[in-house]
């Protein structure tokens, strides 16, 4: 579960990754600022509360219930990457099904750069295509996530080689929600919020290339990016013209960790993988608070801080989400590690962190870590594999200090 509506950087933004999570985490902070907010990090515990009313959850096997969903549904959302290595080995084996291929025509995608779907269109169609061509849709997004993640790595050719294993016609096609950014043209930070409105650009995807033509769609968003009953996120903004189409899968975010076995928690009598209904069950019922912590939020006005969610998020779950997938217990998942062919790209590596300098705002301190430190990180994180929430909050100062020299350095002259 991502954070979408405070933060247009990584959906991810409330983990804190052990070795290249910390990478990436500097790229983000000017991207933070677009929303003048930084997530909270809470402890990464689950609330203790009385459930409230409702039936007890009813899962399902996910992958059946996922391709069922798709004969009610145009679209079926769901998170993708951001470091979940369990729930993008779920998504491998959801879209390799025969079954999948016969119910669904296209998959969109966070992590593709619009700018190449020309390029993207003849490599997932099985033309000959460089990779290293290709790979430009993912490694060069507003995301700095995208590029270092192992999923997408192999996500792209995976479609690509189910595409030469489906008769004609049938074809897979892959597109690019991510704003039509040419990262040769950007210069400088105000280059860079031309292209930062990326629900605007995701939603206007998926409304001319699935839902003007009424083709299915699996769509690979975190979740903040598709939930129901928001005002400017990707799927509310195409449910305006195309409501009650598009069916929302939530993962879990903390809910039920911090346990002291493997049999004492909520949800650990659920098959592994299942998909539970939120709408009337008493988990559906819970506010988004149970499951991810509130932003401490930087009032752009006055620099001001607070915490709490806006009050569109202020609804029980089952106004937001459709369903819940999971996918075994929540202590035990896996955080994705960084790929070696990403890891031995000195090059491109030097260019994230060129573009992180880009991407400074004033105030903003610039990061001073080589290359050789990232790479210690990296070898250390092998001793943890764990998905882990930190159990202490970011402290806001220095984004509050940020926001104080944004404002001074906007401010007209006297």
């Amino acid at each position: 579960m991502e954070n979408r509506t405070f933060d247009r950087s990584s959906s991810k933004s409330q983990i804190e990754s052990p070795g290249w999570g910390r990478v990436i985490r500097r790229c983000c902070a000017a991207l933070l600022f677009l929303m003048t907010t930084v997530p909270a990090i809470g402890r990464a515990q689950t609330r203790q509360h009385t459930k409230p009313k409702g039936s007890e959850p009813a899962p399902e096997p996910a992958v059946s219930a996922i391709l069922a969903a798709f004969d009610k549904y145009e679209v079926v959302g769901m998170p993708e990457a951001h470091g979940m290595k369990d729930l993008d080995d779920f998504i491998f084996s959801l879209i390799r099904q025969p079954a999948f291929s016969e119910k669904v025509n296209d998959i969109a995608v966070e992590c593709g750069n619009s700018l190449y779907q020309p390029v993207l269109d003849r490599y997932i169609a099985g033309e000959d295509v460089p990779f290293t061509e290709v790979r430009k849709t993912w490694r060069n997004t507003t995301q700095p996530m995208c590029g270092m993640s192992g999923f997408f790595d192999q996500f792209f050719p995976l479609v690509r080689a189910i595409n030469r294993k489906l008769p004609p016609g049938k074809s897979l096609r892959v597109l690019a929600g991510d704003p039509p950014l040419d990262w040769d043209q950007v210069k400088n930070f105000e280059d860079f919020l031309k292209f930062a409105n990326r629900d605007a650009s995701i939603a206007s995807v998926m409304e001319k290339e699935v839902l003007s033509k009424h083709r299915k769609a699996l769509m690979l968003f975190g979740t903040f990016h598709l939930m129901h009953g928001q005002e400017k996120n990707a799927v509310s903004i195409y449910e305006k013209d195309y409501p009650n189409l598009t069916f929302v899968i939530s993962d879990f975010g903390y809910f039920d960790t911090d346990l002291p076995n493997l049999s004492g928690g909520a949800l650990a009598s659920w098959p592994i993988p299942s998909l539970a209904r939120a709408k009337g069950t008493w988990l559906g019922a819970l506010g988004l608070g149970h499951f991810l912590p509130p932003p401490t939020m930087i009032n752009k006005d006055d620099c001001s801080v607070h915490n709490d969610f806006p009050k569109n998020l202020q609804k029980p779950m089952e106004d937001l989400v459709d369903a819940f997938l999971y996918l075994g217990p929540q202590d035990l998942r896996l955080w994705e590690q960084m790929p070696a062919d990403i890891a031995l790209d000195v090059e491109y590596r030097i260019e994230l962190l060129r573009r992180e300098a880009l991407l400074a705002f004033p105030g903003a301190a610039t990061g001073t870590q080589s290359l050789k430190e990232i790479d210690q990180q990296i070898v250390n994180s092998a001793e943890d594999p764990m998905l882990k929430l930190p159990k202490q909050p970011p402290d806001p100062r220095s984004a509050v200090q940020s926001c104080l020299d944004l404002k001074s350095h906007s401010s007209p002259p006297k």
